[in-house]
């Protein structure tokens, strides 16, 4: 099949590689010329898993780059749009970018039928504002549909999530539309992927091969922004329920096993911490939340969402202040930049904004990340010499005040914690993701403060941390 995949960002570039891999002849278009050029260069402008390995076994075979889309257009079945909705200042979705690319696709759309693919996170009736747009634009209404085919990529999972997928959803209103879609996805549908030699490694919990949902184009918008919604609510709740059990005396982990247990709730996403982040879902809630109002809906429960997870941010500032008494002067390591692990993507990022604001009341911070520093460079700079970047987690923490983890990377939760009890200056340690077991943080002697759990700190140092750090 013959597929243009329109902007090479989060969602374009792994979708176009994942189209390559499964035997379809993909054109990527960007109109950057200098990422298209590095792309042909080979270089990968995302840190994701296994992305580089796609780009490299497709590239100048199933996979090509380019800035013309007329071209691109001419020469596909399938046109998915793959670029950004950043929100706006009301928090709906700003669509400029989808509608600009809408109107140029229509003066390209040739004399054979094509499908325009809706891959952007979009509010509904997108599909709708799309295809009249390319009618009012010359297209012939007769040779194209326009359909809706949401993506469920977990950022530092993307590639396998895209292959080995729990469900495909796709939603158009003509047979025609389903029957190429269904030709896009059918090397997975059919199976005949899983059999390859050459397949990307997958879970083992998926059930193979994955079901196509078909809906209309309207159903197929709502489903991506009441799953997100959905899975946001979800954290928020957990955080509403460590934030209680902290003040109870419970322990949120134990809480989450119980409720996870029941078949009806599960296990994933009851991970509290400091709060949601990333592309996703601080910006689809808020456009859900603006498409149920314009339609007459009060969707309180979104804003309780997103209310819960900005006061979670806070909450752990007041830990820091708990555990430091007083920011100003002192030296932070921090562990972590990215919204979450395996990935360098730090929009909306809950651990640059406790670092913003821990610079704003006078700390000294060094931070560390697997992959997100030069991104993070770029946005908090240095602060006037109070944000400095180490190459590895040890030497971010030498002779610091206290530790402080604000991203679930793997690497962090495999330190040693009698190095890092002899690596700070004072053994305290603020983990905003529950890296570790509270009694394995004190048998290495470490004041451990997490969420949702009783602070913990050795017998010995109970009394004495907080005079130290008062006296320094």
């Amino acid at each position: 099949m013959r597929i243009a995949v329109v902007g090479s960002g989060y969602v374009g570039l792994v979708a176009g590689a994942c189209f390559a891999e499964l035997g379809h002849q993909v054109i990527l278009v960007d109109n950057v010329a200098d990422k298209v050029a590095a792309l042909e260069r080979g270089e990968t402008p995302i840190h994701e898993e296994y992305l580089p390995e796609l780009l490299a076994r497709h590239r100048g075979e199933r996979i090509s780059f380019t800035t013309d889309l007329q071209t691109a257009v001419e020469k596909s079945q399938a046109i998915f749009i793959a670029v950004g909705t950043p929100p706006k200042e009301d928090g709906d979705a700003d669509l400029s970018y989808v509608e600009s690319v809408a109107r140029d696709i229509a003066k390209s759309i040739g004399n054979e039928y094509k499908i325009v693919v809706d891959k952007s996170t979009v509010p509904v009736y997108t599909s709708e504002w799309v295809r009249r747009i390319m009618i009012l634009n010359g297209a012939d209404p007769e040779l194209f549909d326009v359909t809706s085919n949401p993506e469920f990529l977990r950022e530092g999972t993307a590639v396998v999530d895209f292959l080995y997928p729990d469900r495909i959803v796709v939603g158009a209103d003509s047979d025609g539309a389903f029957a190429l879609l269904r030709e896009a996805y059918a090397p997975l549908t059919n199976g005949e992927y899983y059999t390859r030699a050459t397949a990307i490694p997958g879970p083992d919990n998926v059930a193979l091969p994955p079901r196509i949902i078909e809906t209309s184009a309207k159903s197929a918008e709502m489903i991506k922004h009441a799953s997100n919604a959905f899975l946001a609510m979800k954290i928020s709740f957990v955080n509403a329920v460590a934030n209680i059990c902290e003040a109870v005396g419970a322990d949120v982990e134990q809480v989450c096993d119980g409720m996870g247990t029941d078949a009806r709730i599960g296990r994933r996403f009851l991970y509290p911490g400091i709060g949601y982040g990333g592309s996703c879902f601080p910006k689809d809630v808020s456009a859900f939340r603006v498409v149920a109002r314009e339609n007459g809906y009060d969707f309180r429960l979104l804003e309780e969402v997103m209310r819960i997870n900005e006061h979670q941010r806070e909450r752990f500032l007041r830990k820091v202040r708990k555990a430091l008494w007083t920011l100003k002067g002192k030296r932070l390591a921090v562990l972590g930049l990215a919204f979450k692990g395996g990935t360098d993507d730090i929009r909306e990022s809950p651990a640059i904004q406790v670092v913003k604001s821990l610079v704003k009341e006078g700390a000294e911070v060094t931070c560390y990340d697997p992959a997100a520093i030069e991104r993070s460079r770029f946005e908090l700079g240095d602060c006037n010499g109070r944000v400095h970047y180490a190459n590895t987690a040890q030497s971010a923490m030498e002779n610091a005040d206290a530790l402080l983890i604000l991203t679930d990377w793997d690497e962090f939760a495999q330190l040693d914690l009698q190095q890092v009890a002899t690596a700070l200056r004072y053994p305290i340690v603020l983990d905003g993701r529950n890296l570790f077991k509270p009694a394995d943080a004190a048998a290495a002697g470490l004041v451990y403060y997490s969420i949702g759990r009783p602070d913990v700190a050795p017998a010995r140092q109970k009394a004495a941390v907080p005079a130290v750090l008062k006296a320094a």
